[in-house]
């Protein structure tokens, strides 16, 4: 089995470049007008006129719906100059929102909802991806065969990995096995870079992993490794796995430019939806994808449209969980009108 996980080691090793080959500047071809004349909130619109908004991305899959945006010139067409600036997580895109270095972020919610909650004062401004409802999920939990792990409560008692601690992935993988009937606070997490997982899981440091695409089709599709479940799918099916956020100083302090923004946005994301070969297409540039990764990457359900009810049940689990403590009131978060 050792040699099963080196090349599943390789492969994640390639993607861990891929993902980072952007990071500490923009990707390339990120503004669509270098003779744009606006400034970030100006409001100005029309040909020559564009208003510059900064948006912030985690070079990720689906952050290249935005950069196909720009290549269509969708943004432009709203009256808007985006550039964009990469962080390795949404949390880290906080800090940077808030003081205005960064004009929109683009990451998970559970970020903002928790920055919120501490008392950092972002807005949902729109939705961006969703996963899957049913059918096959883009997150879920491998786990070796030999350990006999074939359902949620048999992670009891097990070590599973995890990229980020109290975050959406073990929130979920905690719900699933408490539905399952097992025990969640016997489940214990351990944090390692997803590039890292398959090496700790052949090492048998890890009982199970918890992988986005593209590890989780590459390791599901291994012999010797099982897929346990899709956490999200068997918790808040169609969960919102990202959506797009600003400080909330900027939002209200610049309607009509969130009103250009959430329009486009609203008109990128739809065109990313009906067109994933497009995306998976970007993807090869934005992210230095091989071809072949990026076009048997399952892809998830790119849609603006904020999710009120799975955000509302996400901050049930933070609650449920211990992540937050009190009222978390969204309508003082969602600002998507």
């Amino acid at each position: 089995m050792k040699h099963m996980f080196a090349k599943a080691a390789a492969a994640g090793s390639v993607l861990a470049l891929a993902l980072t080959g952007c990071g500490g500047g923009s990707p390339s071809a990120t503004g669509e007008s270098s003779g744009s004349t606006g400034s970030s909130g100006s409001g100005g619109s029309g040909e020559g006129s564009l208003t510059k908004l900064t948006v912030g991305v985690i070079p990720i899959a689906p952050s290249a719906a935005v950069q196909l945006g720009i290549n269509e010139g969708i943004f432009k067409e709203h009256g808007l100059d985006i550039s964009l600036d990469t962080a390795q997580g949404g949390a880290a895109m906080l800090p940077a929102v808030s003081t205005g270095d960064l004009d929109v972020g683009v990451g998970n919610p559970l970020s903002v909802i928790l920055a919120n909650a501490q008392g950092l004062n972002m807005d949902i401004v729109t939705g961006y991806t969703n996963s899957k409802s049913e059918g096959d999920d883009i997150t879920g939990v491998i786990a070796d065969a030999d350990d006999n792990i074939d359902s949620w409560a048999d992670l009891e008692g097990k070590t599973v990995a995890v990229n980020t601690l109290n975050g959406q992935g073990d929130l979920t993988i905690m719900e699933a096995v408490a539905q399952d009937g097992g025990d969640p606070q016997a489940v214990n997490f351990v944090e390692f870079a997803f590039s890292d997982m398959p090496g700790q899981l052949e090492a048998g440091n890890i009982d199970a992993a918890w992988f986005p695409e593209p590890f989780l089709t590459q390791l599901a599709n291994k012999q010797g490794m099982e897929l346990v479940g899709y956490n999200y799918q068997d918790t808040i099916p169609g969960l919102s796995t990202m959506v797009t956020f600003s400080s909330q100083k900027f939002a209200e302090g610049n309607p009509e430019v969130m009103k250009q923004y959430r329009a486009a946005m609203t008109e990128v994301l739809e065109f990313a939806e009906q067109n994933p070969d497009r995306v998976r297409e970007v993807m090869t540039e934005f992210l230095n994808m091989p071809e072949k990764t990026a076009s048997n990457l399952r892809l998830e359900k790119f849609d603006a449209e904020v999710k009120r009810d799975k955000l509302q049940a996400l901050v049930g689990l933070m609650q449920k969980y211990g992540v937050v403590e009190g009222e978390i009131k969204l309508d003082g978060i969602i600002n998507a009108d």
